[in-house]
């Protein structure tokens, strides 16, 4: 690999800092996360499940998946759920993994990204689950947060309920319903 296709990677990827994550912006968050500051959380809370996860894992392949899993919005941008819902069933899966070989062609790792990236979109491996898991305890935590230092409350349907909450592993089940006890009951702090 090549200074410049390592360049040309990093400059592409460096447009997540400031693509705005849509969902909130579409329900009034002002200055709304973006897309890298998603993907720190999603690779944070994937380091921590990942030693809360009682199985083997490849700790390296965990950070890639994480940090790989919303790069394609450099090219395409974040497409909300709303939006998807008028899109034919493989139409947005087409389009990240089509922007997603193009980010990754002159890498010569590409191949094992993409095989890792599309095993957390298929929910296949550990890796892909636990990744999955973090993806969504990331944007409810940071739903919760809006909603305590906004007062927006247009996040509602952000929040499945604890029965209908689909999570891969226990730990984060428990981190799910430990996040609804602080969202009810604000003035109370877990002691975990």
């Amino acid at each position: 690999m090549n200074a410049s296709a390592a360049l040309e990677l990093f400059l592409d990827a460096h447009r997540l800092k400031c693509t705005p994550r849509t969902g909130w912006v579409m329900r009034g968050v002002v200055d709304a996360e973006s897309v890298a500051d998603h993907s720190f959380g999603v690779a944070f809370i994937a380091l921590v499940l990942g030693e809360m996860v009682d199985q083997p894992l490849d700790r390296a392949k965990l950070l890639t998946i994480a940090l790989l899993h919303d790069l394609q919005e450099s090219s395409i941008g974040d497409i909300p759920m709303p939006v998807t819902r008028h899109l034919p069933p493989s139409a947005k899966y087409e389009a990240e993994q089509s922007a997603l070989k193009e980010l990754l062609d002159q890498l010569p790792w590409s191949e094992d990204w993409l095989s890792w990236w599309q095993e957390f979109e298929q929910n296949t491996s550990i890796e892909g689950q636990i990744v999955r898991d973090a993806d969504q305890l990331d944007m409810l935590i940071q739903a919760h947060i809006y909603e305590q230092t906004t007062g927006n409350r247009y996040l509602a349907e952000f929040w499945p309920p604890l029965q209908e909450a689909s999570f891969n592993f226990p730990a984060a089940q428990a981190i799910y319903e430990q996040l609804v006890t602080q969202r009810e009951h604000p003035a109370v702090r877990s002691a975990v």
